[in-house]
Order: C-alpha cells, then structure tokens, then sequence
C-alpha cells in the first residue's frame, strides 16, 4: 500500500510569501508575556519577561502594547537602551515564547523568523531589498541565533547594523552569547571584529533554568517495527511516512527555508530505518527539519533507532552540540505528544 510522502512534495515560496510568512510560528500565536509562567526556583525567567516588555514599550514609545503591558509600565516612556535584545539561556527555557509575545506586543510593521529564514529571506530578495523592506519594520525578531559560517558573519552583521542604523528594533535568542558566536564552528578569530561589533548593538538578557519540555516528563517512547510504524500512518488522516534515508537525500536539495511549507498540513510524521546521521551535512538539515516540525507541533514515530540517536557522540561533543541536543529535545516531545494521544 502506498502512503503519502514527504519526499513527494514539492513546496515552494515566492519572495513576497518569504516576508509575509515572517511571523511566529502557528504554536505561538496564543503566546503573550502573562502567559509565560517563571520557574520560581529561576530568577533570571522572571527577569527575562519583565526586560522583553520593557523593550517591547520602548519600541512603542511609551506604555503600549496591551493592557499588560500599561499595567507594567503605566504611560511613562520606558528608559533608552540599545536597539537590540539577545536573549541567552539553554533550550527549552522558553526564550522562543518571550521572543514572540515580544512581536505580539509591538506596535505597527514588523517581522519574526528563524535565523535560516532571515539568511533565506537576504537570498531570495538581495541584500539591498532586505534591507529596504526590513528597514520599514519597526522590530525583527530573529530566533535561534547562530553563525555557523564566515559567510553568514559578514551577511548578519553587516545586515543588523543597517537595520539598527536605519532604526530597526532587533531581538534575538540564542544558546550562545553574542561575542561567543561562530566558537568552534570556524576559524571566529578571524571575525572578532564583525562579532563585537554586531554585539555591542544588544543588550544581553540571560534566562537560565532546565529543559521545560522534560521536566518530570517520561522519556520518548522506543522505536517500533516497520510494520507497526505503517499501520500507525494508514490509521492517522493527514500523515507522511517516508523511509529515513530517503528523506535524508531529498532534503539534501530542497533549501532549508522551504521545509517549513514542505510540513505544512501534516498530521504527523512517521519514518521508517531510522539511525544516527552519516555526516555533518544531513545532521544539520535534519536540525533544521525538528525545528519546523516543533514550530507547527507535528507530532513525529519511528522505526529503527531511537530519536535520541540521530546524532553521534561526536556530533554531541562538537561544535554544533546545542543544536543537536535541541533538536533531541523538541523531538522527543514531539513523539511524546502521538504516544500520548
């Protein structure tokens, strides 16, 4: 029997979808700075909401925003401080949630994307017409942060100080302080310059504390057979069952910020001969797959080896570590949430 595939899609975005998709994704639609609960044992979260709101009112220029939002801060302009916020902290404390009721609480033009789609959205229209269309905005908010090449250096920073020279408000979160960006990736020292600079643009708001998504929480559910992984996908309306391999390729030439619109309208991703992946490259891409995947809350099953192996004891002890080790987080929740249901 055949099953819907993945691999059989093929999505693609015009430079006009490209900027007005740059909202939050759909899971965060709901967000706003009330609805983050601080862990109590956790200071700095606590922190962290009240440093984002007072940015997002001093890019209103007042008290704006929402009631919250008046009621933090009345009508009295919040103090100066640099166009830009970077919040640091390990994943799953919940800085994607503050980065987008950031967005939700600002006034007027702005934009919200990954820093793939942000690269993406300079490859698709030229640097100069992102400039020109970003410079109309009055924040971007760019999530998961990372200069993972020389080439993104010199594109992001040159690219942030036009923004923030023209006006731009810029928020970001990371697992990576700012002047600490590129370090062991490539060859930063050659960069420090860049890297300072664009750092000195923002403010550092640190947000500290474990893994929300596994705090108490049982361990992703082991992999099943085949045949069990193929009955699961007949059963689930909107589902994709793909063999691992397979997608691993197809990935390889389809650009990174299409794999949003390639998972659109899926009810759940299954995939067959799962194991660890083979290089650097498709380790990377599938990064990038888990993040879009948790962004529109896709629940994910697999055959063969467990998610938690998908990149290797190398790969946890490189340069990429907190990519690799936020991709597992987010898609062993992801495979909680079908065994759950």
């Amino acid at each position: 029997m055949s099953f819907p595939r993945l691999v059989d899609r093929r999505p693609a975005l015009t430079p006009d979808e490209l900027v007005e998709a740059m909202t939050p994704p759909p899971m965060f639609d709901a967000v706003r700075f009330d609805t983050y609960i601080p862990n109590p044992e956790e200071p700095s979260q606590a922190q962290a909401v009240r440093e984002c709101a007072a940015f997002a009112a001093r890019i209103n220029g007042s008290g704006g925003g929402g009631s919250w939002l008046r009621g933090v801060f009345g009508r009295k302009k919040a103090a100066a401080g640099k166009q830009g916020l970077y919040l640091d902290g390990g994943f799953g404390v919940g800085k994607t949630h503050l980065l987008a009721s950031l967005w939700h609480a600002t006034e007027g033009r702005k934009s919200f994307g990954t820093f793939v789609e942000v690269t993406s959205l300079v490859g698709a229209l030229g640097f100069a017409e992102t400039v020109r269309r970003l410079s109309e905005h009055k924040l971007l908010a760019i999530d998961e942060f990372e200069l993972d090449d020389p080439g993104d250096t010199m594109l992001v920073t040159q690219l942030i100080a036009k923004l923030t020279d023209a006006g731009v408000h810029v928020a970001a979160t990371s697992n990576t302080l700012p002047d600490k960006l590129g370090e062991g990736r490539f060859a930063a020292a050659d960069f420090l310059r860049e890297i300072h600079a664009m750092s000195a643009r923002f403010d550092v708001v640190r947000v500290d504390g474990p893994d929300y998504r596994h705090r108490g929480l049982p361990e992703a559910p082991p992999p099943m057979s085949d045949e069990e992984l193929a009955r699961l996908a007949e059963a689930t309306d909107g589902s994709t069952l793909d063999d691992f391999d397979e997608l691993c390729e197809f990935l390889a030439g389809l650009h990174a910020s299409k794999y949003g619109r390639l998972v659109d309208g899926v009810t759940a991703v299954h995939l067959r001969g799962v194991h660890a992946a083979p290089d650097q490259d498709v380790a990377l891409r599938l990064v990038a797959l888990a993040d879009r995947l948790y962004d529109r809350s896709i629940p994910v099953r697999v055959s063969g080896e467990s998610l938690s192996s998908l990149f290797t004891e190398e790969m946890l002890h490189g340069g990429y570590r907190k990519k690799y080790l936020r991709a597992i987080s987010r898609l062993t929740a992801l495979s909680r949430d079908l065994a759950a249901s």
